[in-house]
């Protein structure tokens, strides 16, 4: 089970020309920071908290306890000025309101599931259908919807905030108590890490995922962005974006992209999984051995010269190129996120699994362990 218990090879050595995931921090911790700052009450009368880490290169995230939501991300471009490079809000008000998942942790299902409903057990397990007939991300208030509980401290490899939720037996449907650790850590190679852990006492299935809207050049759309996914298949869909079953491969259509592509080339091409999610909104089938740390993307941005890898242990590779984004949102600094002005990468397990056995299972049990890694690697090329 490729969720379950993971065995994580640490194949990154310390040296010239590496960059390191843990234990080769070359710099002391002691130049990195984390501050506490109130943020606002959540929709129950919470206190919402946001935490600002710096690393010791000069990064910066801002992440805050609501829905465990990166409401900004600082990474430097190749003329060494930083820019934030992720979407959100000024204030939380917005987040309260509706926001399209910015920069939140996705749970306790990522994606989809169709009809809104499963078998686990040989019990059927009804969800909320808050995506047409289909469940999304959750639910109408799943984890991104959660005031989380945080602690903070400092590491060699960075400052590091760690969250805490208890998804109770029930909630939105799924069963079970399910005890969830998400851990940020600004790593001082500048990239951000965030390490899911979870357990539960009752059968049940478990998906969880990050959410951030990426654009690597700060403004302006991003299908000028090259995007390289190391995929030989994908998981076509339905008019719902419910997956078919079916691995199809991504040679000769407008999936394939083993050689880097600007994000733009094809988008508009007459096909008709491009239209069934207005453009990409896919989960790529990644080549790489179950459950091992691998690279799932790169992305690069040639006028801002900065570059985001994304590893992580999942299987699959949700890419989302902000076809839904219209104009109608306001965000940090009066920025206006119009029609694909952002794009996501999101590392999880495909969409609908519950209901397709052929898939890698997210079934959890007690006495399992869910870890799941992602990390996105920030550098820059000339």
């Amino acid at each position: 089970m490729s969720t379950i218990k993971r065995m994580i090879p640490w194949m990154f050595a310390c040296g010239a020309g590496a960059w390191f995931l843990a234990g080769c921090a070359s710099e002391s911790a002691s130049t990195s920071t984390i501050d506490k700052q109130p943020f606002g009450t959540g929709p129950n009368g919470e206190a919402v908290d946001i935490f600002t880490l710096h690393n010791n290169k000069g990064a910066e995230a801002r992440i805050m306890t609501y829905g465990g939501i990166v409401v900004s991300l600082k990474m430097p471009d190749k003329n060494g000025h930083f820019d934030d490079v992720v979407l959100g809000c000024d204030n939380l008000e917005p987040y309260l309101n509706k926001t399209p998942y910015f920069g939140a942790l996705i749970g306790r299902y990522g994606n989809r599931i169709g009809g809104a409903k499963f078998t686990l057990d040989g019990t059927i397990c009804t969800l909320d259908a808050n995506d047409g007939p289909n469940m999304l991300h959750g639910g109408f208030k799943g984890f991104d919807k959660r005031v989380w509980t945080a602690r903070s401290h400092k590491s060699a490899d960075g400052p590091q905030l760690v969250l805490s939720y208890l998804s109770k037996d029930g909630e939105e449907g799924f069963p079970g108590n399910l005890n969830v650790t998400a851990t940020y850590t600004l790593m001082n190679d500048n990239s951000l890490r965030l390490e899911f852990h979870a357990v539960t006492d009752k059968d049940t299935v478990v998906n969880l995922t990050h959410h951030s809207y990426f654009n690597l050049a700060g403004q302006g759309d991003i299908l000028g962005h090259v995007v390289m996914i190391p995929a030989d298949r994908f998981t076509p869909v339905d008019a719902t974006l419910i997956p078919t079953g079916e691995l199809r491969p991504v040679e000769n259509t407008p999936f394939d992209f083993r050689v880097p592509t600007a994000i733009g080339a094809r988008i508009g091409q007459e096909d008709e999984q491009l239209k069934f999610g207005k453009g990409y909104d896919h989960n790529w089938v990644v080549n790489k051995k179950a459950g091992y740390l691998s690279l799932m993307a790169r992305v690069s941005e040639p006028s801002s010269g900065r570059v985001m890898e994304v590893w992580s242990t999942e299987p699959g590779l949700q890419f989302y190129s902000g076809n839904f984004l219209d104009g109608t949102i306001t965000g940090k600094g009066g920025s206006v996120y119009a029609h694909r002005s952002a794009f996501c990468m999101e590392p999880q397990h495909f969409p609908d699994s519950p209901n397709k056995p052929e898939f890698p299972t997210v079934e959890l049990k007690p006495g399992e362990v869910f870890d799941n890694i992602i990390i996105y690697h920030f550098s820059v090329q000339p």
